[in-house]
């Protein structure tokens, strides 16, 4: 294994190793090639040739990102923060429509500034692709883009980058599944002290209005032996904290063979004996799967962070059901009850749709109820945004006269709940990972308390990366001002 700095907090996670598998090697050996490529490119620009990726979506997106870019720094590109940059490629979301027109925007802009540059490359990925509508747009609207690829074959990306500078026509390369995990590829890490795991890939549970399940295909699990051997890497690297991310941590290690399965439980159990990991968080929870052993392993583990995000969507029965959730109000209610009586210092928060085809009043009455009895600390919400593709697309839509109303009434309530809930640790002392410098007062610092809520309080860049005990003077809301405590 090598590891090599490279700027700031920037870190190159390059494991070409004896554990690299065959398609690992593979790809080495086209990112061999490509360097050739960006070689020439400098050559020709008099300078190092510059890359930016932009990201899109959730952490599993970010996390991708950070692989890409682990393999366009490998093949010599300098990362920068700009868009006028001679690579620049769009890692994509399409949870919801207004994440489509962003990246169409994105395109529009940087076509103009292609045209001024026209050795400069444009690239696409992630979920969006992976629909056939999107694609098709892009060849007849935006025909200054060079690559595109989709969720399930990022491994391939230095395979494709290498195509890319070897034609002179729009690549396209969509896979509509796959089983493959390919370990072991370069990654940049945006923090030093901090990292995202995918511990697993896909989702089964195909909630009647989401569209992950198509564009990220079905559920599978990483090898756990492959988990702890990354997260034994990042400890080693000077990582404190982790998150383990998949669409639905608790079905982790269905499907793997015999000899290695394991529970997300169990798997969190293990996560937590690495030496050198000091945190450990994870993203996301289904709620119709939330064992009482998860609720076990982190009641008894200080480690495990004490936040659990717990998609609600919805609070009414007849809504559930056609979400395709699998619980019921109560049942959810519940289970709420549960983890804050096993674990009472914990922060729990939701995601709630409003304006689901066939939503009325009452039924956004039903999800307030919810609101206000699991009392959650934050609460993000959404209006329903149709996803063509998926079975609710194709219900009879609610006005946006009804949804935003409803939205807006719902999101009183979540404010006035969470803002209840913030303010409880005022006066007490808590472990902060200190994260950055206060981007509003130099002289400040900001980091996350356990439960993920934002603490700022003097302090200089030296604390960086480091956990510190701070007194939590004062509430605001969503954040707290305190002062750090010295033994």
């Amino acid at each position: 294994m090598s590891k090599e700095s490279l700027k700031n907090n920037t870190v190159l996670h390059d494991t070409a190793s004896e554990n690299a598998g065959e398609e690992t090697k593979r790809q080495f050996e086209y990112m061999e090639k490509v360097k050739g490529h960006v070689a020439d490119l400098e050559k020709e620009l008099g300078r190092k040739p510059t890359a930016c990726v932009v990201t899109f979506g959730c952490q599993m997106n970010a996390r991708d990102s950070e692989k890409l870019l682990g393999v366009l720094t490998k093949v010599g590109f300098e990362e920068v923060e700009t868009e006028d940059a001679d690579f620049v490629i769009y890692n994509t979301c399409t949870v919801r429509d207004n994440a489509d027109q962003r990246v169409f925007g994105r395109l529009g802009y940087v076509g103009g500034i292609k045209k001024k540059k026209p050795w400069m490359r444009i690239a696409l990925c992630g979920c969006m692709m992976q629909e056939q509508s999107v694609i098709e747009k892009i060849q007849k609207s935006y025909r200054h883009v060079d690559l595109i690829f989709g969720t399930h074959n990022i491994f391939k990306f230095a395979e494709l980058l290498n195509t890319m500078f070897e034609s002179d026509r729009m690549i396209i390369d969509i896979w509509k599944d796959t089983d493959q995990i390919v370990e072991d590829l370069p990654i940049v890490r945006k923090y030093k002290f901090k990292s995202g795991i995918n511990i697993m890939f896909g989702c089964n549970n195909f909630c009647t209005y989401c569209i992950v399940p198509y564009v990220r295909g079905r559920e599978r699990s990483r090898s756990p032996k492959d988990i702890i051997r990354e997260i034994e890497y990042l400890a080693s690297d000077g990582v404190k904290e982790i998150m383990l991310l998949g669409q639905n941590v608790n079905s982790y290690g269905k499907g793997l063979p015999e000899n290695e399965q394991l529970s997300f439980a169990e798997l969190l159990s293990e996560v937590c004996k690495v030496d050198g990991i000091e945190r450990v968080r994870f993203m996301t929870s289904h709620p119709k799967d939330l064992s009482d052993d998860l609720i076990k392993v982190i009641a008894e583990n200080e480690k495990v962070a004490r936040h659990i995000h717990l998609p609600l969507q919805s609070g009414s029965d007849e809504i559930l059901k056609k979400m395709n959730r699998h619980y019921t109000k109560e049942s959810f209610l519940l289970l709420v009850n549960k983890i804050k009586q096993a674990i009472p210092d914990v922060s729990i928060t939701t995601d709630i749709i409003v304006g689901f085809p066939g939503e009325t009043d009452s039924d956004v009455d039903e999800t307030i109820d919810v609101v206000r009895k699991a009392a959650f600390d934050n609460a993000f919400t959404f209006i329903y945004s149709k996803r063509t593709g998926t079975p609710a697309a194709g219900w009879e839509q609610v006005p946006e006269s009804v949804s935003k109303p409803n939205f807006d009434r719902l999101l009183k309530v979540v404010q006035e709940t969470a803002r209840e809930r913030a303010s409880r640790f005022t006066g007490q002392t808590h472990r902060v990972l200190v994260e950055e410098i206060n981007e509003q007062d130099s002289s400040l610092v900001t980091g996350r308390m356990s439960n993920n809520t934002l603490v700022h309080f003097p302090g200089d860049a030296d604390l960086i990366g480091e956990f510190v005990d701070v007194k939590l003077n004062e509430c605001h809301g969503f954040y707290y001002t305190g002062e750090r405590v010295f033994e």
